[in-house]
Order: structure tokens, then C-alpha cells, then sequence
């Protein structure tokens, strides 16, 4: 089984933020595939279903975005999975708006909720896909910027970036990180 998780804070003060877009992605994967999101399990909202062939259990964690890690350590635990069958979704702000960036493994960089996956789960050897948010604009706390929302054309492109995530998080289920690095990094 694999666990697609897109990180976010939960809440309808926190809907269609910057900081939301892993949410937003989960819900795009979850409407593509026809995939419930239907259960509280360990302290996310999870739907359980099929892509490529795959059982998956995608996963919008609810223990707000820093404590991340505490949801998906215990699903991997009782799923008994390696952490190389997790795929996490979320925003970064060294990337511009909409762009995507796929990585096999690596560190948690400035993110605070990768910070705490990584933590609690005592590996980077995961797939992730990041997707860009922009920078903060100048007078900006980094806080208050990933807490707000997108403009008209931003929403564009960042909705069109989670559809390609949607693509992308199939080709990493299908045929690995690397080669859906090589097909939707640009």
C-alpha cells in the first residue's frame, strides 16, 4: 500500500491557503479517483482506494501542519509500510507559483510540517512533491504569507500545478520518483 499525504492545517480559516495547497491536491486525487475521503484514522481525514493498480490511502493530516509527522508515523506504523511507500505533497516558498518539483528523498529544508514527518519518522527516504507558493513579498512575515490566499492568476497556476501533481503522484505509483522527476521537474 502506498500513503499519499498532502500536508495543511485543518480548519476553514486555513481553506485555499497558500500553505493548504498539499490539502488542496489530496482533494483533486481524491475527486480524480473517486476516493472518499470519508474516515478520521489516525488523527487525519483518509480515504482508501486505487491508482495505477495501487491500494493507496490518501491522507490529509489533522494534527495541524508542525505535528504532520504524528499522524503519518502512526499510519505507517499500523499499515506496517516503509517509509519509501509514503509520497508527501506540500508547499514551498523557494519555488515560484505553480511550479513543481519532484524529489526522491532528501531533507526537510525550511518546512516545518517535513520537519516533523522526518522526525517522527527517523527517514527522508521518501518521495515528495513540492509545489511552489512563491516568496513573501517585501514587509511580508514568512507567517502571515503562507497563511494567506492566492491571487486570481496565482489560484490559476497553483491549480494547475495540483493537476499536474495529481499526474505526477500516478507516474511515482507506476514507475518510480526518478522518473517522474524526469518528466514533470521541467
Amino acid at each position: 500500500m502506498y500513503i499519499v499525504a498532502g500536508l495543511g492545517n485543518p480548519g476553514a480559516q486555513y481553506d485555499r491557503t497558500r500553505h493548504n495547497v498539499g490539502f488542496d491536491a489530496i482533494e483533486f486525487l481524491a475527486a480524480s479517483y473517486r476516493i472518499p475521503l470519508n474516515k478520521i484514522k489516525y488523527k487525519a481525514l483518509v480515504g482508501e482506494g486505487v491508482i495505477q493498480g495501487h491500494r493507496v490511502l490518501l491522507v490529509k493530516p489533522q494534527t495541524f501542519m508542525n505535528l504532520s509527522g504524528d499522524s503519518l508515523h502512526e499510519i505507517l506504523h499500523f499499515y506496517k509500510e516503509p517509509p519509501e511507500n509514503l509520497v508527501v505533497i506540500y508547499d514551498d516558498v523557494d519555488l515560484p507559483v505553480g511550479k513543481l518539483r519532484i524529489r526522491p528523498k532528501g531533507s526537510a529544508g525550511t518546512h516545518n510540517g517535513m520537519r516533523s514527518i522526518l522526525s517522527r519518522i527517523g527517514s527522508e527516504n521518501f518521495p515528495r512533491v513540492r509545489i511552489g507558493i512563491g516568496r513573501p513579498p517585501a514587509g511580508w512575515q514568512l507567517v502571515d504569507f503562507v497563511l494567506s490566499r492566492f491571487s486570481v492568476a496565482e489560484r490559476e497556476a497553483v491549480n494547475e500545478a495540483i493537476e499536474r501533481t495529481s499526474t505526477a503522484v500516478s507516474a511515482i505509483l507506476a514507475a518510480g520518483a526518478e522518473a517522474a522527476m524526469c518528466r514533470y521537474n521541467g
